[in-house]
């Protein structure tokens, strides 16, 4: 993964290019407690087509965030968990989760 030239000056800008689209956090979201195959991470995240889940996890997987095994076996399985890289992003989301609880419950933090 050599993208270092191609990043913003701006870190924010930098993350959000990373992970600022809604499925990608959903993933990062939906990896994090563990492993999980291509079937199961479309069931727990819900309206995303195939299509869209299979390139936004070969983007993440380019840049370093989601590694991605496949066995050899019939039928073939594929199974993603998150790099140690897109294991750090863990306080990101866990913020974010934070601060969504309490603007549901109106008690901006």
């Amino acid at each position: 993964m050599n993208i270092t030239n191609e990043l913003p000056a701006c870190p924010v800008e930098t993350t959000l290019m990373l992970i600022g689209d809604k499925w990608k956090v959903l993933i990062l979201r939906d990896l994090l407690p563990g492993t999980k195959r291509f079937g199961e991470l479309k069931k727990s995240i819900g309206n995303v087509s195939q299509k869209v889940l299979t390139a936004q996890l070969r983007d993440m997987e380019e840049k370093g965030l989601v590694s991605r095994e496949v066995f050899a076996e019939v039928p073939p399985r594929v199974e993603y968990s998150l790099t140690e890289l897109g294991q750090s992003l863990k306080p990101i989301l866990d913020a974010m989760s934070h601060w969504g609880e309490a603007y549901k419950a109106k008690k901006i933090v």
